[in-house]
């Protein structure tokens, strides 16, 4: 009968390499940055459209000329982040990418199906009031990520 292996207690394995590499935090820095664009126009820049008599836009006045792109650009970084993911990263070890695929199935999903549960009165939500249509965008590109797991399951 063989010795049982001691478990590791490092944060580096030789067999896999390191759990925070420098790809990894980047994608982390994407997916961060794509939220706080969103956040911050919709918070700070965006103007109401409800409000009677409308108010000015916020600063700064080039992510006010955006309008709509804002989404674009976040919603591109948040994306990019996620597909930024490899094989040796967090995300891209064994089960992550099976985690990762059907995670961003069922979040695509759900996007979908949460506009057209409530796209009758979808003035309440936050982000989906804005991109009325371009939600189902939204939900195929979070799918596509998913695709991007996919190609890398072993």
């Amino acid at each position: 009968m063989s010795k049982p292996r001691a478990k590791r207690q490092e944060f580096v394995d030789p067999m896999a390499g390191p759990v925070f590499s420098g790809r990894f935090l980047m994608a982390l820095l994407l997916i961060a940055a794509g939220i706080a664009w969103i956040a911050y126009y919709y918070l700070q820049v965006r103007i109401d459209p409800t409000v009677v008599p409308t108010p000015k836009a916020g600063k700064p006045a080039f992510m006010a000329d955006l309008r709509l792109w804002n989404y674009a650009i976040g919603f591109g970084l948040v994306l990019v982040g996620l597909a930024y993911c490899t094989p040796q990263d967090l995300l891209g070890r064994g089960r992550g990418v099976v985690v990762g695929m059907l995670g961003c199935f069922l979040l695509g999903l759900a996007w979908i199906v949460t506009y057209y549960v409530v796209s009758n009165n979808i003035s309440p939500i936050p982000v989906f009031n804005d991109l009325q249509q371009y939600n189902l965008l939204v939900g195929i590109g979070l799918m596509a990520v998913g695709f991007t797991f996919a190609t890398r399951w072993e």
